[in-house]
C-alpha cells in the first residue's frame, strides 16, 4: 500500500494485516560534481521501494521518501518518524537507503542499506532483473523481523 488516499483508506480498514512501514531515505546533494550521482541514487531507491511495495501489497505501507541535504545528521528525524509510526500502531519500521550516513544508524534503527545501482541507462528488462535481485536480498530481512516480531 502506498501513502495515497485510496490506499490509506484500505490500510486503516485492514490495519491488523498491514503492520510494516517502509520509509525511503534519500540524500539530496546539489554540488555539481555529485548531483547526478545523488539523483541516480534517489531514482534507484524510489524504484526499489515501489517494487517491494508491489510484491508485499497488503502487508506493507510505503511512505513518501524522507529527503535531506547530504551531510546533515538524520538521527533525530529518523527517531521522530519511527516514534510516530509505532504510535500509529505499526509494528515494524524499515528505513531503506543507499546512503552511507544513514547506514551508520543501523544499530539504532532497522536500516536496509543497498548500494545504488544506476537504473537510468538500463532497458526495462534489465531494470526488472536488477530489482528482482535486490528484492531477493531484502526478503530475508523482512521475514526475519516478522518471524521474531521485535
Amino acid at each position: 500500500m502506498q501513502f495515497h488516499a485510496k490506499d490509506v483508506s484500505d490500510v486503516l480498514a485492514n490495519k491488523t494485516f498491514i503492520d510494516t512501514v517502509i520509509v525511503p531515505v534519500i540524500s539530496i546533494d546539489f554540488s555539481e560534481t555529485t548531483m547526478i550521482q545523488s539523483s541516480s541514487a534517489a531514482d534507484y531507491i524510489t524504484n526499489l521501494t515501489n517494487f517491494i511495495e508491489h510484491q508485499f501489497r497488503g502487508r506493507i505501507l510505503l511512505l513518501p521518501p524522507m529527503t535531506y541535504a547530504s551531510g546533515i545528521d538524520q538521527t533525530a528525524q529518523l527517531a521522530q518518524m519511527q516514534e510516530k509510526i509505532i504510535a500509529a500502531g505499526f509494528k515494524h519500521v524499515f528505513f531503506m537507503t543507499s546512503e552511507h550516513e544513514i547506514h551508520k544508524l543501523n544499530e539504532q534503527f532497522a536500516v536496509i542499506w543497498l548500494p545504488a545501482i544506476p537504473l537510468e541507462s538500463m532497458d526495462n528488462n534489465m531494470k526488472q532483473k536488477i530489482l528482482e535481485d535486490q528484492l531477493a536480498k531484502v526478503i530475508p530481512l523482512f521475514t526475519d523481523k516478522w518471524a521474531n516480531q521485535n
